[in-house]
């Protein structure tokens, strides 16, 4: 066997980090890198047609699987492409390692042919982002950067001029053991004990649950049903915390609905666990707030608090559960079970009244259906616009599907991308993406990358030619819409050339079906539906400074929209409550 260069030790180091593909496009500065991952049988590079689609599927990958995954872009223009797929993932606590190749070394600074500084440019979406200039800075600097996007849960950059991959690797170069999981962070006495006192000296508690409740669902249940607890949630913690909830008041912010937004803001103390919600107009500032979250850096920026805990959410509720005592008055819980069921049935109506007979097809009565022929164990890959909206209000989780999209960074075009990523974790699972016209046309090209892999993704696409989003932006300014309108093509018959499955539904008797025959095609997979453009939202509850910048309309264009399953769920709770 012959010595080893730099770039087959980057990619030996990769794979003993647990990465098992690099996703990018191929270029001069990265051929050594590429020829060393042709020659290593336990990874794979996976050839896209755009570097942002290689960070959006790497971010995705690192979201389904909990694990480093990884990237890579030629010098200058290949991996500047990257730099707003690692916002994303850096913004959704992703943990993804970025190869930035770079110009010859000699020729750095100097304005030659491609150049930037990658190792200065992707600073702000990255927890470490540094120059490797010799062979024997290598090893560690790697492992410093894999331990950074691990430890810190976000992005690494490494920049790696093309000549030095090419240079023989230093001989005996140490194979430090490398940290891949995170551990649990449980807080002291004396803020568990402090957090137990407000707990037992409230008479009305909230919980309002974000994404730092994954893996703790079974822990809020029970910490809920200890306190008479409300539990409402943020987009991002739905799928950890709707399902199996008798506690559940639905959902707050800009897409939210039911009773959350009156639970957070009539309770005697809000409690935030693991969420990092950002819209602080719907967070209450006249009621006492704690916080719980495993980020110190996060606890406080959003709202007041009197009270902070940094913790893990599932080791800090073990802690709390047995110090607090049980609460035996359920009045304000029920009343607010209540208030959820009948903000349920009121909006439903706006989507019950005929819309299965509607032409153009309400995107509602889609994503209705969608959930209930898509499987349990479903991946729902969401595009940033209104698809975020009947994601959040019909797609119902149930602890084993996942729902991801760009909900912090909220970039257009992740739908697709993000189902490349999570589709490659296992062939097996179906993979749905949930896309919109505009979004799905910026990135179309790596439509191609389905067919070239076989990925069995199914698209589904929400097309109402426009940006529909943008639409209700310069609506609430007071602006006519302009710029906004997609002329579009038959994206099935486009799916169909490609080699893909292709359908286009314009009624609304042909989407199940539909649906179902692409979902049972063993290969990728687009249904192009056509969306009547109209169909819009609102939140619950919405206030002159809540529109500041915001999709939120009174139009009489503007519906509710329905509620999916949810409302099943919340007359399910409704059961529990005394009837006078």
């Amino acid at each position: 066997m012959g010595k080893q260069n730099v770039a087959e030790q980057f990619v030996d180091i990769l794979v003993r980090a647990g990465v098992r593909r690099l996703y990018g496009v191929v270029g001069d500065s990265l051929n050594p890198v590429v020829d060393a991952v042709r020659r290593n049988a336990a990874i794979d590079w996976i050839h896209v047609r755009h570097e942002e689609t290689a960070a959006f599927a790497a971010g995705a990958e690192a979201q389904i699987t909990g694990k480093l995954a990884a990237c890579a872009g030629s010098c200058g223009p290949g991996n500047l492409h990257l730099i707003n797929g690692l916002y994303d993932a850096h913004r959704s606590m992703a943990p993804v390692l970025a190869l930035a190749s770079h110009i010859p070394s000699s020729e750095i600074g100097l304005g030659y042919f491609q150049e930037t500084h990658p190792d200065r440019l992707f600073q702000e979406c990255s927890h470490y982002s540094e120059l490797i200039s010799s062979p024997k800075q290598m090893p560690r600097l790697l492992q410093t950067a894999i331990q950074h996007a691990v430890g810190q849960q976000g992005v690494s950059v490494v920049s790696l001029p093309g000549d030095i991959a090419a240079e023989p690797a230093p001989e005996k170069a140490a194979q430090s053991a490398l940290v891949t999981s995170r551990p649990t962070v449980r807080p002291g006495d004396a803020e568990i004990d402090r957090l137990a006192e407000m707990i037992d000296a409230a008479g009305k508690v909230t919980l309002f649950c974000g994404s730092g409740t994954a893996g703790a669902h079974a822990e809020v249940m029970e910490f809920a049903g200890r306190i008479k607890s409300p539990v409402g949630h943020a987009l991002r913690g739905k799928e950890y915390i709707q399902y199996d909830n008798p506690f559940d008041v639905g959902m707050s912010g800009l897409l939210g609905y039911g009773a959350a937004y009156e639970a957070t803001h009539e309770c005697d103390l809000l409690i935030l666990l693991g969420t990092d919600f950002p819209y602080n107009a719907f967070l209450p500032d006249d009621v006492r707030i704690a916080q719980v979250d495993v980020r110190p850096e996060v606890l406080g920026r959003r709202s007041r608090l009197d009270l902070a805990v940094w913790g893990d959410v599932r080791e800090t509720l073990r802690c709390l559960i047995p110090r607090v005592k049980e609460k035996t008055d359920r009045r304000f819980l029920d009343r607010m079970l209540k208030k959820h069921a009948d903000a349920l049935e009121g909006v439903v109506k706006a989507y019950t009244r005929k819309v299965d007979k509607r032409i153009p097809i309400h995107p509602e009565y889609v994503a209705a259906v969608l959930d209930e022929v898509a499987d349990d164990d479903a991946v729902f890959t969401v595009d940033t616009g209104m698809c975020n909206v009947w994601a959040a209000r019909y797609i119902t989780p149930n602890g084993r599907r996942r729902i991801i999209g760009s909900f912090s960074h909220g970039s257009m075009a992740n739908a697709l991308p993000m189902a490349i990523g999570a589709q490659f974790t296992d062939r097996r699972r179906q993979v749905v993406a949930m896309s919109g016209d505009g979004g799905f046309s910026m990135l179309m090209g790596d439509f191609l990358t389905l067919v070239q892999y076989d990925l069995p993704v199914k698209v589904v696409l929400f097309n109402n030619s426009s940006l529909g989003m943008v639409e209700l932006e310069m609506l609430v300014a007071g602006l006519p819409s302009y710029g906004t309108a997609n002329t579009n093509p038959d994206f099935a018959a486009v799916a169909r050339a490609c080699g893909a499955h292709g359908v286009r539904v314009e009624k609304p008797k042909q989407l199940a079906g539909a649906l179902k025959e692409a979902f049972k095609h063993k290969g990728p997979a687009l249904v192009d539906i056509v969306t009547d453009p109209n169909a819009l939202s609102i939140p619950p509850k919405i206030s002159a400074e809540m529109v500041t910048g915001f999709a939120l309309s009174a139009s009489k264009i503007v519906l509710d929209g329905g509620v999916g399953r949810m409302l099943q769920m919340a007359r399910s709770n409704l059961r529990n409550v005394p009837r006078p």
